[in-house]
């Protein structure tokens, strides 16, 4: 019954080509528009109880900055047992991206510009949206309807022979669209639950999404979580030497940052322990400073909005569900060269580290204890490579242990 009701709402939305052609014509005189596309992590959504950093990014946007064109797609929903598969298997994630999708194609026209920011799954639901665009293509508006998005989807989700890609390509979409940014908040690697057998299932439904930046972004930043240790939330870190792309420099083209807190600090997942905010702010800050850097427009001070301390509590690892996930291990930090630890979490040489001890490079463990060269700490790595390193900020505050209990 629920199947059915939903196949006839569909087919209520659904448009024709003659609407879309009309809706394009009336949005052919308009300037160039800043597109945010927002995708939430699991259980993430609008409800006071529910909001997650992404959550907070789309409501500060439609209140201030009424001049950008921004989507909230919200995390997968566990509301009784049918959608018991979409949360633990992650399968609900190509829903996510085929919707934002066709959102995204309904209005982007030749000169706007486009961010994609997610948190965990929704991270990996940005990244594989960016995936899709560059290897299908963006629908031209007047080809934006239900139908040809899933045709869309079908392609990016099969092996789909280079002549048929190549011709919907030039008979529907966009010659050619660079995403500007995509965002990402801790991005899990794996959408299935990483236990035996239920893992096999879930890894076969949805392996064929891209795991690298893809060459037609010009910037990719992602926040980390440095204090997680849940191996079921292995994170999926860029590698700067995938994707090479004409778009941007490499050395300014990759930047992925670790933060103190664990996979629900990163993101904002705070539940009811609104304590953890202000430590939860700092990469939401981050992350709209970088998308501000590449132009998109933000109020004057905006930043007053969202209080920081990085010497908040931690939501911590070992609460609700947490507990059931008993696989756990440190995270390896600085695999990559486009790595470096957030300004935040740098103390100097003596003092108390505000993280727990963790497997870094030699350079990072330098930064970890401040007592690497001033030669060191630049912004971004002139030689290549990413934004390798950071400047360090001494913080006196005393450590102050997280909610946690590992």
């Amino acid at each position: 019954m629920r199947g059915l009701f939903e196949r006839v709402i569909s087919a209520l939305r659904r448009r024709s080509p003659e609407r879309a052609e009309a809706r394009a014509a009336a949005g052919a005189g308009r300037g160039p528009v800043d597109h945010v596309v927002l995708l939430d992590g699991t259980l993430g959504s609008l409800r006071a109880d529910r909001l997650t950093s992404i959550g907070l990014i789309y409501r500060f946007l439609r209140r201030a900055a009424p001049k950008v064109s921004v989507y909230y797609g919200r995390g997968l929903r566990w509301r009784d047992w049918h959608d018991m598969s979409d949360v633990w298997f992650g399968w609900g994630v190509n829903q996510q991206i085929s919707r934002a999708y066709g959102w995204l194609a309904m209005r982007y026209r030749p000169g706007d510009r486009i961010f994609l920011i997610g948190y965990s799954r929704g991270a990996f639901a940005a990244r594989s949206l960016a995936g899709m665009i560059g290897r299908i293509g963006l629908l031209r508006p007047e080809h934006a309807i239900e139908r040809n998005t899933r045709l869309a989807w079908r392609h990016y989700e099969e092996e789909t022979p280079a002549d048929i890609l190549q011709s919907f390509r030039n008979s529907l979409c966009h010659e050619n669209v660079e995403i500007e940014m995509v965002g990402a908040f801790d991005t899990v690697q794996a959408l299935g639950i990483r236990v035996p057998f239920f893992w096999i299932v879930s890894e076969e439904r949805v392996r064929f999404h891209d795991h690298h930046l893809s060459d037609h972004v010009r910037h990719g930043f992602q926040a980390l979580a440095l204090d997680e240790r849940r191996s079921v939330l292995e994170p999926l870190v860029w590698e700067s030497d995938e994707g090479a792309s004409e778009v941007a420099p490499p050395a300014t083209r990759i930047e992925q940052r670790w933060f103190r807190g664990a996979h629900g600090d990163i993101g904002g997942m705070l539940g009811h322990f609104g304590d953890a905010r202000p430590l939860a702010n700092i990469p939401l800050v981050w992350m709209l400073e970088r998308a501000e850097s590449l132009g998109l427009s933000l109020p004057p001070g905006w930043q007053a909005e969202f209080p920081r301390d990085p010497n908040a509590p931690s939501v911590g690892t070992w609460t609700g569900w947490s507990k059931l996930f008993w696989l756990r291990a440190p995270r390896v930090v600085g695999r990559d060269p486009s790595e470096g630890l957030h300004e935040s979490v740098v103390l100097p040489e003596g003092s108390r580290a505000i993280f727990r001890p963790r497997i870094l490079r030699p350079e990072i463990r330098r930064l970890a204890r401040g007592s690497a060269p001033a030669s060191e700490l630049g912004r971004h790595d002139e030689t290549g490579g990413g934004a390798g390193r950071v400047e360090a900020s001494i913080l006196g505050a005393p450590d102050l242990t997280p909610r946690d209990a590992s």
